[in-house]
């Protein structure tokens, strides 16, 4: 169904087709590129090379395809790359995979594979992040409170996370300046979110107008890989 742009007749490598598969490449790698930057915090460097990965990956497999001693090159010269880069979310190795297996596809001819490889798993990925799935349907926040040493951190809180929280947990208690503040972690979920101001109102009339900090939800399992 799908047939290879590289070659000819003779099974020759033709410049045209070289051209062809580079340009798909590079148009494949910038909808790559769009899909990651929807919704999503990103860098610059990182896009240019979702953009500029697919094309390289295809250079090097047109280079190497049906050449033994090639492939035995490449792959020495890439075992002297060493990665220093902190691991990335599951996102970001999920596009670079996918900028990778693009890549393999134009690099063996089959640019319409390659798109029809785009299309399907770009409509998939705008749909799975404009729709609800995979959200977690309570919403935890993470709330660290400062909290003087003649308090109690037991029970100080104790009616108020009754009456504005749904759940809570003490994650974490942590002394500072020599023991005369203690620094208290908690897993929260609010009954109502639209009472989060007036939960840290109540908690800031309790710790005497020490720090408190209410972030965004916590996740549970890490999500990088």
């Amino acid at each position: 169904m799908f047939t290879s742009y590289l070659v000819n007749a003779a099974g020759e490598l033709t410049a045209r087709g070289a051209l062809i598969s580079l340009i798909a490449s590079m148009l494949c790698g910038m909808v790559i590129a769009f899909l990651y930057m929807f919704r999503s915090d990103y860098s610059k460097n990182f896009v240019v090379a979702l953009v500029i990965l697919p094309a390289l990956v295809q250079v090097v497999i047109t280079v190497v395809n049906g050449n033994l001693g090639a492939s035995v090159a490449v792959m020495g010269a890439f075992s002297l790359i060493r990665f220093r880069s902190a691991p990335g979310s599951a996102k970001d190795i999920t596009s670079i995979f996918f900028a990778m297996a693009v890549g393999l596809a134009n690099g063996m001819g089959y640019v319409l594979y390659s798109a029809a490889v785009v299309a399907v798993v770009g409509v998939a990925y705008f749909l799975l992040s404009i729709s609800g799935f995979g959200e977690m349907g309570i919403k935890e926040k993470h709330l660290k409170v400062l909290i003087p040493e003649n308090l109690d951190y037991i029970t100080v809180f104790e009616d108020l996370f009754e009456k504005y929280l749904r759940s809570f947990e003490l994650i974490r208690v942590k002394t500072t300046d020599l023991g005369s503040i203690f620094e208290l972690n908690y897993r929260i979920t609010l009954k109502d979110a639209k009472q989060e101001k007036e939960f840290l109102d109540a908690i800031r009339t309790r710790n005497g107008n020490l720090t408190i900090i209410c972030s965004r939800p916590v996740n549970r399992t890490a999500e990088e890989i």
